[in-house]
């Protein structure tokens, strides 16, 4: 997943907290196991910090997903990760929401938060 895809304009109101929450209805990934597809809704929570994520460059950084074959737990702290590095956020949660297989669905959160 290419990181460098992600793009972030100023915060005109960083002495403020307040929660930026963006989902996705509509992720694929694949199944590293099987090959086949699989759906899911991406939630991002944050507050920011200097910078706020620019939703079109998020657009296609999703896409670098869609014939990747990975785990939900990696899906959702590859995330994470990249976001924490391009937005240094107070904090952020990614939650990821994954549609039914074989009648079992999974959820899988991953949370960071300034140390400052």
């Amino acid at each position: 997943m290419k990181k460098e895809l992600l793009e972030v304009f100023d915060n005109r109101f960083p002495d403020r907290d307040y929660t930026i929450e963006i989902k996705n209805p509509e992720f694929t990934s694949v199944c590293p196991k099987t090959g086949l597809p699989d759906f899911g809704t991406i939630t991002i929570t944050y507050v920011p910090d200097k910078v706020c994520l620019e939703l079109k460059s998020l657009k296609y950084y999703y896409l670098e997903f869609r014939n990747a074959g990975i785990f939900y737990e990696n899906v959702t702290n590859t995330i994470l990760d990249h976001l924490v590095e391009v937005l240094t956020p107070r904090t952020i949660t990614i939650t990821t929401e994954w549609k039914a297989r074989g009648g079992i669905t999974e959820t899988v959160s991953a949370t960071w938060q300034s140390e400052s």
